[in-house]
């Protein structure tokens, strides 16, 4: 698992052209995915979530995805779940002090995030919303995405 997370770090900039892809995609089906009910398309959606992000990036399923602006790397992966910059116990090699056998998950970060094209390294992550945690972040994004454009429309 480890070894097939550190590839998405290193072909970060592809995956992120593919997750824009794959978002804009989502966000689409956002009428499909209200007919049907989003009640109901959750444990569907979840289980491939959990299965495809669980191999390629060994998510935890917090329900607030940041791979797209960390690097591809999950800070959930960090054993202090810490989601905005390493801690002050990275190891002189860049290895963990909780896990000295792993690299510092925001070192990886860092190295997948200079090969994307944005800066979103740089923007302050929320805290993780526990109430949401193990639901699929896929569909929250396209949930928020259509709460702020109302709010938007609401605003003019």
């Amino acid at each position: 698992m480890y070894i097939i997370r550190k590839l998405s770090v290193t072909h970060s900039r592809k995956l992120e052209i593919f997750y824009h892809l794959f978002e804009g995609a989502l966000i689409k089906l956002h009428k499909l995915w209200n007919w049907i009910g989003y009640d109901r398309i959750e444990t569907p959606v979840r289980i491939f979530e959990k299965t495809v992000k669980g191999l390629m990036f060994d998510c935890q399923m917090c329900g607030m995805c940041s791979l797209s602006t960390s690097g591809m790397s999950c800070p959930m992966n960090c054993p202090k779940s810490i989601r905005n910059g390493p801690c002050g116990g990275v190891r002189m090699d860049g290895n963990c002090e909780v896990k000295p056998e792993m690299r510092c998950v925001w070192l990886e970060a860092w190295r997948g995030s200079q090969q994307m094209k944005s800066d979103e390294i740089f923007k302050i992550q929320l805290p993780v919303n526990h109430s949401i945690q193990g639901q699929s972040a896929w569909l929250h994004v396209v949930k928020t995405h259509y709460r702020e454009k109302a709010n938007e429309l609401g605003k003019h």
